[in-house]
């Protein structure tokens, strides 16, 4: 059994045939990433509450759901009622980490907190052992395709000692330019949950790509 996940991102899928691209990968993996994007916190704008709950009804992935937003608090419970699994907030984006944190749980949810990279990585270690997963992204969030910024590895690797160290068993997930050469990069730096969008959708053939991702790993 692997220590690792794979998540492919929605973001980089083709939007008019989304769940041909889900079901391409459903059996690699069992999970899904799917970006939130307002427009405010990054410059963009991708699905939300009617496009996840319209997937849920034809896969049974396990649905991260990435809060790219403001005021995350005012979306928990329509992304429950969509049929999320786990909702991962942006440090950046509450004033109130720990009552967000108390609110998903209560829904029953998992719970992850993610970091913009030009945030101080000290910023998200006091929660290494609050949340589920703690998300490091390796782009400015916004856009699929960029490349992995100089200087993540330093920053997975803070975040994984932080989470040995208080004996958590916390995932640490990366997001941002993860493809064959650097997934090994960001596992050898302490990641085991690599969201990976490009990587995966642009690929003919998104099953295989997966393989491929988790064999850069192993070998």
């Amino acid at each position: 059994m692997n220590d690792f996940e794979i998540a492919p991102s929605l973001l980089a899928a083709d939007f008019g045939y989304l769940m041909r691209d889900i079901k391409a990968v459903e059996g690699k993996t069992n999970y899904l990433h799917l970006d939130v994007m307002d427009g405010h916190f990054v410059d963009n704008l991708s699905i939300g509450v009617p496009v996840v709950e319209s997937i849920r009804r034809y896969t049974n992935l396990f649905f991260d759901v990435h809060l790219m937003l403001t005021n995350p608090e005012k979306f928990v419970k329509p992304f429950v009622d969509a049929g999320a699994n786990m909702l991962t907030f942006h440090i950046e984006c509450t004033e109130d980490p720990d009552g967000l944190i108390a609110l998903i749980r209560s829904y029953g949810l998992k719970v992850g907190i993610s970091i913009h990279p030009h945030t101080p990585i000290e910023k998200v270690i006091p929660f290494v052992d609050k949340v589920d997963l703690i998300l490091v992204m390796t782009v400015v969030p916004g856009f699929g395709g960029s490349t992995y910024l100089d200087g993540s590895d330093e920053r997975i690797s803070a975040v994984r000692n932080a989470i040995d160290a208080a004996g958590a068993k916390t995932f640490l997930s990366v997001d941002g330019g993860i493809n064959k050469k650097t997934i090994k990069e960001a596992y050898d730096s302490g990641a085991r949950y690599f969201v990976a969008g490009s990587a995966v959708f642009n690929d003919d053939d998104p099953g295989k790509a997966v393989e491929d991702l988790k064999a850069c790993i192993t070998m």
